[in-house]
């Protein structure tokens, strides 16, 4: 077999004008071939090749500056952009929000399971997921900028169902990582902290008759590679870049209890130690986030029961996770995350999507095939907007492109839903005291609208599969029902007129009487 290691500006070489480019990855750097979108970048800048690019990638990718995604986001290198989640890629979202791109999001599982799907030469990906959110094209049909008049969805009936059907299109260059790869393109993922894609995406590539590329921290020799460890088969890879100095992710080098390769005694062993940012004001002058957050994850934990199959959004709904890490009960539940990971102790913040002594890791999509068949008991998200009929929207805020990465796959199949926030954003204040909040300042931004800017979860399409939904405020708990929101609980220490109903652009229903939650 011919020796595939080759540099990463040949490959970077490989990528023909118009092509369409598959890349992989997560937040804080997970399983990102940072070095070959470098040299992409590299190439761009120096020949002004290649061009018009087509980009699709499931998760947010990125460091909100220079790495990741953002080294695409060059008006001529890229004409259109399928995204899963856009935050981690500022400069992207600029571009689209600019008009200078074509710009669609996708939910992270359809994405993940439309590769496998076009990797196997079949007629796109049949799913339910997507049917009454802004993906559905009786909506936006995935479009987010003006630019965006591609139809990559469309209605379907089988067995007087209504499904959708994502289409299928070839990918032409698939940009992946892996941890050691021999001479012969076998590829390893042993180092990382999740498989997600690759191989779904390495496949969808190859199949298309295209190349497929993978960075790898360093090179064995030939069959030094145990069968087992390999994701990637030599078959479908054309060339191998050595990077030596490849980092886990972007806080830390290599921390094996992250890649499951050995496991911590203590949670806490072997653990990076995460500085804060350079300009985080001291903690005595924190404002009073942590124990809002804290307030709201101890109340939305309490809808826990044993051995619950759970997952777990970014930001606010992280806060359950580490209550019930810190309260040591994580073994009387199953904790997944859509990466692929079961069990241990979830990592939040930019490392969101990483776990430390994960009990299992799996690919991406078979993740994905879990959630939408019904696997999960409860599901604990954030939400950005919600109005009366139920409907979140977490895709697209303040005219910006957000993306929901899995939140669609995982809201849309879980049996309870449990949306976690504040009840109001942007520069609102609290006094807390003895678990009694009080509002010094109201918030800039209503979260509770009359109508949501973009449907990411359909309250109405809840109702009809019959699922369980609650809203988890630090003033107040919602239920969703067929008469719309209604107000299940209020927190000590709150008016119910003057922080509540005033606040909201909507009337929920109210109670004669109503309970006081336990925070």
């Amino acid at each position: 077999m011919r020796n595939k290691v080759i540099s990463a500006q040949d490959a970077a070489r490989l990528v023909p004008d118009g092509a369409t480019l598959g890349t992989i990855g997560g937040g804080g750097g997970l399983v990102e071939a940072d070095a070959l979108l470098a040299a992409i970048e590299e190439r761009f800048l120096s020949t002004g090749a290649p061009t018009g690019l087509r980009v699709i990638h499931s998760l947010g990718i990125g460091d909100r500056d220079r790495r990741g995604l953002n080294r695409l986001a060059y008006e001529g290198l890229v004409r259109k952009v399928i995204g899963g989640h856009w935050i981690w890629s500022p400069r992207m979202q600029a571009l689209a929000r600019e008009e200078k791109i074509e710009a669609y999001v996708l939910p992270a599982g359809v994405t993940a399971q439309l590769m496998r799907e076009i990797g196997a030469g079949r007629s796109g990906l049949i799913t339910h997921v997507g049917l009454g959110t802004f993906v559905d094209p009786r909506q936006d049909g995935g479009r987010m900028n003006r630019s965006a008049q591609d139809t990559l969805v469309e209605l379907i009936e089988i067995d007087g169902r209504t499904l959708l059907r994502y289409k299928p299109f070839p990918v032409h260059v698939a940009v992946l990582r892996g941890s050691y790869a021999d001479p012969d393109g076998n590829i390893s993922l042993e180092e990382e902290p999740a498989n997600l894609e690759a191989f779904a995406m390495a496949l969808a590539a190859h199949n298309s008759g295209g190349l497929v590329m993978v960075q790898a921290r360093a090179l064995v020799e030939h069959g030094q590679l145990p069968a087992r460890a390999v994701r990637i088969p030599g078959a479908l890879v054309d060339a191998v870049v050595v990077v030596p100095d490849q980092p886990q992710c972007y806080a830390f080098y290599y921390d094996p209890t992250i890649s499951g390769q050995r496991r911590a005694l203590d949670p806490k062993d072997g653990a990076p130690h995460l500085s804060p940012p350079a300009n985080a004001p001291p903690a005595s002058r924190q404002p009073h986030e942590l124990p809002l957050r804290a307030l709201i994850a101890h109340r939305a934990a309490q809808e826990l029961f044993e051995n619950a199959v759970i997952n777990f959004g970014f930001g606010i709904p992280d806060g359950v996770a580490k209550l019930v890490a810190a309260q040591g009960e994580t073994d009387r539940y199953y904790q997944t995350i859509e990466h692929g990971t079961y069990g241990g102790a979830l990592l939040d913040g930019v490392l969101f999507g990483f776990a430390r002594n994960a009990s299992c890791m799996i690919d991406s999509p078979s993740q994905f095939d879990f959630y939408g068949g019904g696997g999960l008991d409860i599901a604990f998200l954030g939400f950005g907007e919600m109005d009366a009929s139920g409907n979140v929207n977490v895709s697209r805020l303040g005219g910006a492109t957000i993306g929901p990465g899995g939140f669609i796959d995982i809201a849309q199949n879980a049996r309870k839903v449990v949306f976690c926030g504040t009840f109001e954003a942007k520069g609102v204040a609290y006094a807390i005291d003895d678990k009694t909040i009080s509002i010094e300042r109201y918030g800039q931004v209503r979260k509770f609208v009359q109508t949501v800017d973009q449907i990411t979860f359909s309250g109405q399409q809840a109702l009809a599969s019959g699922q369980q939904v609650l809203c988890v405020t630090e003033r107040a708990v919602f239920a969703l029902t067929e008469a719309g929101m209604r107000l299940q609980e209020l927190a000590p220490g709150i008016d119910l007129q003057a922080d509540v109903l005033e606040r909201m652009e909507f009337a929920p229903i109210v109670p004669a009487e109503i309970p006081i939650s336990n925070f």
